[in-house]
């Protein structure tokens, strides 16, 4: 009857769980408890790269990593003497690589890449990096040309990536007071929308300046840069700023801030793909009688009409016009003369026209959006201001990580205001006024010795099919020729 010893097992046996509860539990308190608040497990963290790091790269690359909660794993650049030792700087432990082709294959556990490249290189890298798999972030415009933007379109959605384009006033809560007063009918029918820049702001409308080899900076990988631009010896004042001038590299000032302004009325009346597209631009005569001919380039300024058909929000077709060079409209006389229209000394700006009165609203980058309602029995309202945030550029780059983390078709992901599903339609829309700028630019020569301009024309399009129907040659813009190895 003596147990002595199996209940002294007991109580051991009962002491030993306790102890090993008490010991068990430090090993379950969760993560964040563990590293302090703000603390993101590595298992957690996305693991992102740059292709681009200097210029808007490097707040590109920042803004994703959302202060150090994601991990930057490589940066990717073709001259780390520039601004990209920013970049550096911020992410030391970062690896560095100038082909980004080199970084994809070598880095396997990268998941996701911004892309902020000069405009020729956007497409070439994105589906380089989304054929491995990755997300990607665009810098605006989304590519160089229309069939890019297509290509990059059905790409995401076949593969299932995460897509965000860097338009980042797409995520600007004022855009909502926009979207109202167009939801709203206030406006009556419109028909009509308006939108100028003071782009470019680079030097544009000239000769292609002449090769230098001499100049090439020590650390810059040229042949790199050209990527699948037709190769040339190193030309300076291209790197790193003012490509955007010419054809081969960039996209004029409907790439630099087309994709922030035609966003707003795109997005608002939920327009589709152009009808038609035609153009003038301003000549230089540097002799009498015989404007200078720089096909290579872009124009001073240009002025451009595209039409679209009408849609269950815009009710009616409509009318864009797109001004750059610092050409604006006229002021409207709904508009009282001493108020700016679009932004600051009405520098930029767009103007949805109805028949009951019309919306004034600035560019829409990190610039204040100031929009304005003006209507015909002279009520005018102003845009509600909104609780400011402590995110840079309306958290962009920050929600596209976050959806990366969720996965395609999840509510982040669908939550985007610019996955290339919008971005690339929008876009095309963009290029669409280039298409018409290079084919105004067409030439031959008649019997007479003289030169017929005959792209001048309006030019007749079909969005689905991706094509000009009224004049062939006018198609050689929708894309590009690919040096070997860079193909899209």
């Amino acid at each position: 009857m003596n147990k002595p010893n199996g209940m002294k097992a007991d109580a051991s046996r009962r002491k030993f769980i306790k102890q090993s509860v008490i010991a068990s539990s430090v090993f379950i308190v969760p993560r964040h408890v563990l590293g302090g608040v703000g603390f993101t497990a590595p298992s957690d963290q996305l693991v992102i790269a740059a292709i681009g790091s200097g210029g808007k790269g490097t707040s590109d690359i920042k803004n994703a990593s959302v202060n150090g909660r994601e991990k930057v794993l490589a940066l990717c650049d073709v001259d780390f003497s520039g601004s990209a030792k920013r970049s550096v700087e911020n992410f030391p432990k970062a690896k560095l690589y100038n082909d980004y082709r080199v970084m994809l294959d070598q880095e396997k556990d990268i998941d996701a890449v911004t892309i902020s490249t000069p405009d020729h290189v956007h497409a070439p890298a994105a589906v380089y990096a989304m054929d491995r798999g990755k997300h990607v972030y665009v810098q605006k415009p989304l590519s160089h040309n229309i069939r890019e933007a297509r290509i990059l379109t059905q790409m995401a959605r076949q593969k299932k990536i995460v897509s965000q384009m860097g338009n980042q006033g797409a995520s600007n809560p004022l855009l909502r007071n926009v979207q109202a007063w167009v939801d709203s009918g206030k406006l009556g029918k419109i028909s009509k929308v308006q939108i100028w820049t003071n782009r470019p702001v680079w030097p544009q409308g000239f000769a292609m300046p002449a090769p230098d080899e001499s100049k090439k900076p020590k650390d810059l990988y040229w042949d790199l840069w050209l990527g699948p631009a037709e190769f040339k010896p190193y030309t300076p004042n291209l790197h790193p700023f003012n490509w955007r001038g010419w054809w081969d590299y960039g996209t004029g000032a409907l790439g630099d801030v087309g994709c922030h302004l035609i966003d707003i009325p795109f997005r608002t009346l939920g327009l589709k793909y152009p009808t038609d597209a035609e153009c003038s631009v301003a000549s230089v005569y540097s002799q009498m009688w015989t404007a200078d001919y720089h096909p290579e380039g872009c124009p001073p300024s240009s002025f451009i009409t595209i039409h679209f058909a009408a849609t269950d929000k815009s009710k009616s077709p409509i009318e864009m016009t797109w001004s750059d060079g610092g050409i604006r409209p006229s002021h409207p006389e709904i508009v009282p003369a001493d108020h700016d229209i679009g932004g600051a000394n009405s520098a930029n700006g767009v103007l949805i026209i109805g028949e009951k009165g019309l919306i004034s609203t600035n560019i829409n980058d990190s610039s204040p959006l100031m929009p304005k309602l003006y209507l015909s029995d002279g009520t005018t309202e102003v845009g509600k201001e909104t609780t400011p945030s402590d995110e840079p550029e309306y958290g962009h780059q920050r929600k596209w990580v976050d959806a990366c983390k969720a996965g395609f078709d999840s509510k982040e992901h669908k939550a985007l205001t610019s996955s290339f599903d919008y971005a690339g339609p929008m876009t095309e829309t963009v290029l669409m006024g280039n298409l018409a700028i290079r084919s105004y630019m067409l030439r031959k020569e008649n019997g007479k010795g003289q030169m017929d301009y005959y792209g001048r024309k309006k030019l007749l399009w079909d969005g689905e099919k991706m094509k000009i129907t009224n004049m062939e040659e006018a198609n050689q813009f929708v894309g590009r020729t690919y040096r070997k190895g860079w193909d899209v």
